[in-house]
């Protein structure tokens, strides 16, 4: 499942006066440009244009990948509340709309998120030139661009003002199988281990050192499983399991460890190890695979759970896909990062969309 922000926004000159709307669809992960779109209305006024862009962009990304999960961004606090269900709807040139917007996509699969009137600029400009294009009665066509560039980060936290409270990620990954200390590749694809003697220690001393978790969500292979429970069952609450964290599948190098794996399939390893897009033989996934489905899962988490701590139980490649997402590193950084069985990582998501990682591998629980 992919993973789209569609950035819209709608103006009118005079309020209701000449109107026209801009919308883009970038990749979430890579912040790709993949679609723009943008029409001159005629007479509307600037709510209406507003939704109107909502209801193009949404189209776009539709016509992309229907199945996708999608982030919209909008300047429009009307739009924004009364899209994520906090608002009502009163003025009836408006409920259409918002019924036509919510139809797009299944329910779930879209979030909304306000960001300043700066950060909106390229939606901004589109829905400028089709009113001007209306102006001259021409229709809107896109123009030559730059090649496509990746969305504008918003300021480091801590240098710019509150920009709300955060969905925080406590990152934690599942203690040590018979496997971990031979670094042997084990991932969805393998034997599904459980924790050994050490391991079930492990996950007992994360249970007696956390405190302040709000939801438990984890990775639903058992090694996750059983780090997680005793978390949970210590401060009361449920766990919740999501596909999206689990384990990269290695394919044939399950089973195998690091040297063996280079031994048997040299060019299999070099390529794989070499770009985010190749995939282990066998069947296995690409690191750009799972970036896109540990997206998705982030993204559900923090729609459950705005503004709330939880407890992601999970492994390797996920924890590393989210911290370097998080910091828009490229895919292979996530070969300098060491990350230790039990160890915590912590992420801040802040609705304006800005992330701030707090910590990486503390292992301080387990001494």
């Amino acid at each position: 499942m992919r993973t789209f922000i569609v950035e819209a926004d709608g103006g009118s000159r005079g309020n209701p006066g000449p109107a026209g709307y801009g919308a883009l669809v970038r990749d979430a992960t890579t912040g790709e440009l993949l679609a723009e779109t943008a029409e001159y209305i005629g007479t509307a006024t600037n709510n209406v244009a507003e939704y109107r862009g909502l209801i193009a962009g949404l189209r776009a990304a539709s016509a992309l990948d229907p199945r996708a999960a999608v982030r919209v961004r909008m300047d429009s606090k009307l739009v924004v509340e009364q899209m994520s269900g906090r608002w009502k709807i009163k003025h009836p040139d408006m409920r259409p709309l918002a019924l036509e917007a919510q139809g797009v996509f299944p329910s779930g699969a879209v979030r909304y998120e306000w960001i300043p009137r700066e950060r909106n600029k390229d939606a901004d400009r589109l829905a400028n030139e089709a009113m001007d294009a209306g102006r001259r009665g021409e229709k809107w066509r896109p123009r030559l661009r730059e090649p496509a560039r990746g969305p504008e980060r918003p300021p480091a936290v801590g240098w710019g003002p509150s920009t709300g409270t955060p969905t925080t990620f406590l990152l934690l990954r599942h203690g040590e199988t018979e496997l971990t200390p031979r670094k042997i590749f084990s991932g969805s694809g393998g034997t599904d281990p459980d924790l050994s003697a050490t391991g079930r220690a492990q996950a007992d001393a994360v249970a007696a050192a956390l405190d302040g978790v709000d939801a438990v969500v984890s990775s639903p292979l058992a090694r996750c499983r059983q780090t997680a429970e005793p978390v949970a069952a210590r401060l009361g609450l449920d766990v919740r399991y999501e596909e999206g964290f689990r384990e990269t599948d290695f394919g044939t190098f399950e089973g195998l460890t690091f040297a063996e794996a280079g031994e048997r399939y040299p060019d299999a390893m070099a390529a794989w190890l070499a770009s985010p897009e190749a995939e282990p033989p066998g069947g296995g996934e690409s690191f750009t695979a799972v970036a896109r489905r540990v997206a998705v899962a982030r993204d559900k988490t923090i729609a459950r759970h705005p503004g709330k701590t939880i407890l992601v139980v999970t492994h390797v490649t996920p924890v590393k896909t989210l911290l370097r997402l998080a910091l828009d590193a490229p895919p292979l950084s996530m070969f300098r990062m060491e990350l230790s069985p039990a160890s915590l990582s912590e992420v801040a998501y802040y609705p304006d969309g800005n992330p701030s990682i707090r910590r990486v591998n503390e292992t301080a629980h387990l001494r």
